[in-house]
C-alpha cells in the first residue's frame, strides 16, 4: 500500500482586496478635505449682533432655594418675591422653555414653596420641578 507523498499547499491570505479598500478610503478622505477648503475661499462678511446668544446649548435650570424661614436664595443672592418674579420673567424672555428647580428645606412650611410655585406660574414658567433626595435606610 503506497503512501501519498504529495505536499499540502499552505493556505495564503490574499491582501489585495484589503489594500484596495484602504486606498479608496484614503482617496475619499482626501477629496472630502478638499471640499472643506473650497468653502473657505469665499470672502464673507458675517453679520454682527449686540447680544450674542448661544445657538445650540440650552440654559441651565434656575435653582431657587427656599429656606425654612421663607427666605428665597437664587445664585447665592437673597431675593424678595417681587425680585424673584422679575428675574423669572426676564429669564422667560431670554429663553421660552426656561426651567426652574425649587429646593425647599424639608422641615420648613410648605406655604413658602407654594409661594414660589405661584411666582413661577405668574412668570409663565412651565418647566418647574421640586428637588428631593432619597431617604437613607437609617433615617
Amino acid at each position: 500500500m503506497p503512501l501519498k507523498t504529495e505536499t499540502v499547499d499552505e493556505p495564503t491570505l490574499n491582501l489585495t482586496p484589503m489594500i484596495d479598500i484602504v486606498f479608496l478610503l484614503i482617496i475619499f478622505f482626501m477629496v472630502g478635505t478638499q471640499f472643506t477648503q473650497a468653502e473657505r475661499q469665499y470672502d464673507v462678511q458675517l453679520p454682527t449682533v449686540s447680544l450674542p446668544q448661544p445657538l445650540t446649548s440650552l440654559p441651565d435650570a434656575i435653582v431657587v432655594n427656599v429656606r425654612q424661614n421663607g427666605e428665597i436664595v437664587v445664585n447665592s443672592r437673597v431675593r424678595s418675591q417681587s425680585q424673584l418674579e422679575d428675574d423669572l420673567k426676564q429669564a422667560k424672555q431670554n429663553y421660552a422653555d426656561q426651567a426652574v428647580v425649587i429646593r425647599g428645606e424639608g422641615e420648613g412650611p410648605y406655604q413658602h414653596i407654594m409661594n414660589v410655585l405661584v411666582i413661577c406660574q405668574r412668570a409663565q414658567i412651565n418647566a418647574v420641578s421640586l428637588a428631593n433626595r432619597l431617604k437613607a435606610e437609617g433615617e
